[in-house]
């Protein structure tokens, strides 16, 4: 058994580095030609989506949305980039100016970086430009992912540089949200991968999406895809984590000393990272470039030639769509609430399902049976559950305790005013009587007989 299990692992590697052998071999005119293709796909989707995030999230709210630059308001993010370029480009006087001007380039370059791993085809040479075999994807490492996730966290950098450098006060507390959500987020985001890496056996981007030919990874690791889902609009500081740039209470948050073509960096920073993170979650847990499962069992070609091009761009846009409805239906969180789903809800439960999918996959490399499987790590989670629910069920209930009178408050005691706390009522404020005179009010016997009288006076006049 152990011999098989080390002749499987031997043989998964073996395909794996054929799979990475595909790549390195093209001309550098190849690569230009990848690499300019990978910058104007992304730019190219960064302006639909602008588009089409204005034209969804005003379909939602029942208003028109852009419809005047171009047919039905299609170039509104060309004029969008327009008026940003015209805009008068200022640098605050107070700012530390090497940083200040590095920091939007700093977030904008690695956010169009990532791309460069993921594969928009197979990797054997299925298609020819201008007589060259050659991927579908500009390059591969066996580190692929730990490459993307260096690339995200550099990305952030630039916005907490941006915060700490306009020296100003909300910038700055816009700058430090965005460390503590990269520290939290990015944790749940590693964990995620992980159980990636343990089904896979593979770090590679193609490899990936070779081992979902039977089922995609959504569907056998759905804790993990849930997990990525919620982690990734946190990285990218969307709605409803939009935490660093709140401009209800920091006035834009980090960006709010920029202006101009470093404001706009900014802007493009956000969406290109939309999209990278769109396409490593399609890669990773929708099958990459596969086509979805009705179309493939009845086409055969779905998969091969430019096809999988189409498949990767509808599963972006589809992504896409999730960050837009997310966006115009859910309102902003607090920074508490935050910060607890990230470190008291979703690392804990990555943590737990990495070590269910270990424990699987180990299992299933012993040869182990499905029945076994489920016996020694499905009977371990039910029993905690079980305990958990009899806990709850039969701990003893504190009863609610009798609330004191408040004490007495003296806003003043410290010198000057402080708002009372929770439980705490401020005295009366004493009023002085009013200078105006008041007319006494009438007698309701005297206004009855008045009344009458006129009513009387009346009828006989």
């Amino acid at each position: 058994m152990a011999h098989w299990t080390y002749a499987a692992g031997h043989q998964a590697y073996a395909a794996g580095y054929q799979t990475l052998g595909f790549f390195g071999r093209d001309p550098w005119w190849l690569v230009v030609i990848k690499a300019l293709f990978c910058f104007a796909f992304l730019l190219i989707t960064v302006l639909v989506s602008i588009v089409w995030e204005r034209k969804v999230v005003a379909w939602m709210q029942l208003r028109i949305g852009p419809n005047r630059h171009g047919p039905w308001g299609m170039l509104q993010s060309l004029a969008d980039g327009v008026k940003l370029a015209l805009k008068e480009d200022l640098v605050v006087s107070g700012a530390d100016k090497v940083v200040y001007i590095l920091a939007p380039v700093v977030c904008a370059i690695p956010a169009f970086m990532a791309i460069a791993v993921i594969p928009f085809g197979p990797a054997d040479n299925e298609i020819s430009i201008f007589g060259t075999r050659t991927p579908m994807q500009l390059t591969d490492l066996p580190v692929a992912l730990l490459y993307i996730l260096a690339t995200a966290s550099i990305g952030i950098y630039g916005i907490v540089l941006a915060g700490w450098s306009s020296g100003s006060t909300y910038p700055l507390l816009g700058g430090v949200r965005s460390a503590a959500q990269m520290i939290s987020y990015e944790i749940a985001m590693g964990l995620s991968f992980a159980a990636v890496f343990i089904y896979s056996g593979s770090m590679s981007t193609s490899q990936i999406v070779d081992s979902q030919q039977s089922t995609w990874f959504a569907v056998l690791l759905p804790v993990s895809f849930i997990v990525y889902i919620i982690a990734m609009v946190g990285e990218t500081n969307r709605a409803p984590f939009d935490l660093p740039e709140a401009e209800g209470e920091l006035v834009g948050g980090f960006n709010t000393e920029y202006s101009s073509l470093k404001f706009a960096m900014f802007m493009l920073a956000e969406y290109v990272n939309m999209v990278t993170v769109s396409a490593v979650a399609s890669t990773l847990f929708l099958g990459g470039w596969r086509a979805p499962w009705p179309i493939s069992t009845f086409w055969a070609g779905a998969n091969h030639g430019w096809w999988p091009l189409l498949w990767i761009i509808i599963k972006i846009q589809l992504l896409l769509f999730f960050f837009i409805w997310l966006r115009g239906t859910l309102p902003r969180l607090r920074y508490d609430q935050f910060m607890k789903l990230g470190w008291k809800v979703l690392i804990p439960v990555s943590l737990v399902w990495l070590v269910m999918v270990a424990s699987v996959r180990a299992l299933r490399n012993d040869g182990q049976g499905f029945g076994q499987v489920v016996l020694y790590v499905g009977a371990p989670v039910a029993a905690v559950l079980l305990l958990s629910l009899l806990w709850d069920a039969f701990r003893h209930k504190e009863q609610p305790q009798q609330l004191e009178p408040p004490a007495e408050f003296d806003p003043m005691a410290g010198g000057y005013p402080v708002p009372p706390l929770p439980g705490q009522h401020l005295p009366p404020v004493p009023r002085r009587r009013s200078r105006v005179p008041q007319a006494a009010p009438p007698k309701p016997l005297e206004d009855a007989l008045n009344g009458a009288n006129g009513a009387n006076h009346c009828e006989g006049s």
